[in-house]
Parts: C-alpha cells; sequence; structure tokens
C-alpha cells in the first residue's frame, strides 16, 4: 500500500471482550482504564495511531449492553452508537470461542450502521482448544459480511501489525486527520479522574457500587514542583461511603497512594492527591450530574 490512508475506526463490542486493552496495545501506551469489571469504559476515548502508511484514530467505546436499567447505561450504549456513526470503519471486538446474547445484539448495531466492518477476535491466547477456532471463525464469517477477520492477543500483544495492516486496508486515501504529535483528545483532568477510578476499581471489585463516579475539582502546581489534585468521589447511597473509604481511611489511602504513582509515572510530575468521598442521590439517573460528568 503506497498511499497514505487515514480515518476513524470505531472498537464496538458487549463489556469485557477487551476494547481498551487493545487501544493500549495498539498505542503502545495506557490511554483507556482497565480493570476486570464490566462496563468499566463510560467514554469515547479517541487514540491516535501514526504509522508510515498512514493514522488511524482509534475510538474506544464503552461496551454496548442490555438491561439498560438507568439513565447512565442508556447513555453509555448512546456513547458507542454516535462513535459507530462518526467511523469510517467499525471494528467489532468479540471474544475467542464466546458468542452471548449481547454480541448478537452488537452485531446488529453494525449491520444497522451500514458500515463497513471488520471483526477482531481478541483473547486467542485463552482459547483451548486451539482447533476449535476455525470453526469460530467460519461461523462469524456466516454471520455478517465482514471485510476481514483478524485473530489477536491484546494482553500478549499478539497479531497487531496484520491488525494494523486490515484497519489501514479499509479507511480511505488522504491525509492525517490530526498532527503527528497528539497522542488523545483527553486532557489531563479527565485521564486523573479515569486513573482515579480505575484504581477505586481494582480496590473494591467485589464490592465497589456501579454508582461511583470521580471528579476532579482543581489542579494546581505548587511552589515545590508538586502538583496538587483535588478530586472528588460520587457514591449514589449513604451506605457506599464507609466502603470506599474504608477501616480509618485505609482504603482510600491505598487508592490514592496507587493513583498517585501511577499518574506520576505517566506524566513524569509529582502529583499529591487529595481525595473525598461524598454522596450524591441516585446521580446515575440524573441527567444533569451525567452531563456534569461528562457522560453524556
Amino acid at each position: 500500500m503506497s498511499e497514505f490512508h487515514s480515518g476513524a475506526v470505531a472498537l464496538v463490542g458487549r463489556p469485557n471482550v477487551g476494547k481498551s486493552t487493545l487501544l493500549n496495545a495498539l498505542l503502545g501506551q495506557k490511554l483507556s482504564i482497565v480493570t476486570p469489571r464490566p462496563q468499566t469504559t463510560r467514554h469515547r476515548v479517541l487514540g491516535l495511531g501514526n504509522y508510515p502508511q498512514g493514522q488511524i484514530a482509534y475510538v474506544d467505546t464503552p461496551g454496548l449492553h442490555l438491561g439498560q436499567k438507568r439513565a447512565l447505561n442508556r447513555a453509555m450504549n448512546r456513547t458507542a452508537a454516535s462513535a459507530m456513526a462518526d467511523a469510517d470503519l467499525v471494528a467489532m471486538v468479540v471474544e475467542a470461542l464466546v458468542w452471548t446474547e449481547e454480541d448478537q445484539m452488537v452485531l446488529e448495531r453494525v449491520r444497522d450502521s451500514g458500515l463497513p466492518a471488520v471483526c477482531i477476535i481478541n483473547k486467542v491466547d485463552k482459547a483451548r482448544p486451539r482447533e476449535r477456532l476455525l470453526p469460530f471463525l467460519a461461523h462469524l464469517s456466516g454471520l455478517h459480511q465482514f471485510l476481514e477477520l483478524v485473530p489477536v492477543s491484546a494482553l500478549k500483544g499478539d497479531q497487531l501489525e496484520p491488525l494494523v495492516r486490515a484497519l489501514l486496508n479499509h479507511l480511505p486515501a488522504g491525509e492525517a486527520m490530526y498532527p503527528p504529535e497528539m497522542v488523545t483528545d483527553k486532557g489531563e483532568r479527565f485521564r486523573i479522574a479515569e486513573i482515579i477510578r480505575e484504581k477505586l476499581t481494582l480496590e473494591l471489585v467485589e464490592e465497589l457500587p456501579y454508582g461511583i463516579a470521580v471528579e476532579v475539582e482543581s489542579i494546581e502546581a505548587m511552589p515545590d514542583d508538586r502538583t496538587e489534585i483535588h478530586a472528588v468521589i460520587y457514591v449514589d447511597r449513604e451506605g457506599q461511603k464507609p466502603i470506599v473509604i474504608g477501616a480509618g481511611g485505609e482504603r482510600l489511602k491505598r487508592v490514592g497512594r496507587a493513583a498517585r504513582n501511577e499518574l506520576n509515572a505517566l506524566f513524569g510530575k509529582r502529583y499529591h492527591l487529595n481525595l473525598w468521598v461524598k454522596v450524591r442521590e441516585n446521580w446515575a439517573d440524573d441527567a444533569r450530574a451525567l452531563a456534569q460528568l461528562g457522560l453524556e
């Protein structure tokens, strides 16, 4: 391919198929937060891949899911759908050897979009026995006219080069849409809030309520070269507050330490975090709260 190709690729799929892990692997750096918890990704996150043959604007999206009980769930599904509407190419991500009702729902959304689509089969490193992969690929090819089926392991970084080639092949010829030094459209404030939320989720995997959100209220450069951050963790019921804080505040301190260490490494600065936990009743069903937190 001698021409330069450029365009937006929407990474879509049900929760927990590894879209965010894939985005991070393709970029060679952490941009989207990753936890074992389904529906960790709530926003549309743009990450730019620059290659000699072209530029890919990868768009990580919330997992499309059934059971939209709360306004937050409906907003996440709308975010994923709008990312598809703005894309040049859809990359439907599925888990090797697994096909669920939610995968079928995602496929129907892909069909309805009318956009060209490739299918990325992730987690092939976990597929056992490996002989089942070929019949699974044949099954997928019969479900939709995918331009290509590309098996990968985002976690191991396997088969990413063939995937990039396949995506570039199916993007329009044209100049880069973004400057080559740009990595994402998300600023420092967004990324800080997301890393705090990731550490909370990892700390509270079993106990964590879905009704939890993080808002960075201020970022201030200090005279001693530290950057001081004030952030609020919102829960939607009073009973959740002590769960997040932990006995003697120890859990919140652990979350703060883990977030600070990652932020120091990510941005090359020295951060100091001040975290508060506040109750905002049923914020996940409150349109104003969703808008304030950038979720709508």
